[in-house]
């Protein structure tokens, strides 16, 4: 009698992270559309509105990157790449902090609030960081990767202030040029910006020590 066959880390961790992430947005969308539509908004606004949040959209590409584990279409390449992957271990950590240290004081979530916040701001980049440190191969990303693995994000931060001027309405607080102006703005996305490089500098400096310490075994 032949012993059982030990579970693969990588088909697990695939596996939790799309159901945990896409149980999270399923969610968090219904969650929104409720209070959305209670409060008057239609379609396109709910839409615009959700779907301008960085959590909700960090989470969608992570939900993609599992797919592209799952489904070989080659619709899905991009989220094979390195450099994406990586990325997001750097995008939803950041997610992930600057829900603990900052907005996490703002509101009291309760019942199935509090755990959607939970699942898309904590579950979901604990999942995937260590899906990435099991599945991903090592020695792939380069310092020359660091801009290419911010400029979604400056990308992101141009669209809602653009939004902002259309709509007057901005998803987070540090964000909010009615409030606070544009040079205050301006600087907290200085402050996130260096944050963000910091931790894209962290995920190329642990997948290349990683890659030496593979190749020592």
């Amino acid at each position: 009698m032949s012993a059982r066959a030990p579970v693969d880390p990588r088909k697990l961790l695939t596996w939790l992270g799309l159901f945990f992430g896409a149980a999270g947005l399923v969610l968090q969308f219904w969650l929104s559309m409720q209070l959305a539509f209670a409060n008057g908004r239609d379609w396109p606004g709910f839409l615009g509105h959700f779907f301008a949040f960085y959590t909700i959209l960090s989470n969608v590409i992570l939900v993609l990157i599992y797919l592209s584990e799952v489904l070989p279409t080659p619709r899905l390449a991009l989220f094979r790449r390195p450099v994406v992957r990586g990325m997001m271990v750097a995008n939803i950590a950041l997610v992930a902090l600057y829900v603990y240290f900052v907005l996490r004081h703002l509101n009291a979530l309760e019942g199935l609030n509090q755990l959607a916040d939970t699942i898309l701001h904590y579950l979901c980049p604990t999942l995937y960081l260590l899906w990435w440190l099991v599945a991903q191969p090592r020695g792939t990303l380069r310092w020359v990767d660091l801009p290419a693995m911010l400029l979604p994000t400056l990308v992101y931060f141009i669209y809602i202030m653009a939004r902002g001027v259309w709509v007057q309405q901005y998803p987070y607080p540090t964000l909010n040029a009615v409030e606070l102006g544009y040079p205050q703005v301006l600087l907290n996305a200085v402050y996130m910006a260096a944050g963000l490089g910091a931790l894209c500098a962290i995920v190329i400096a642990l997948d290349g020590l990683l890659a030496r310490q593979f190749r020592t075994i």
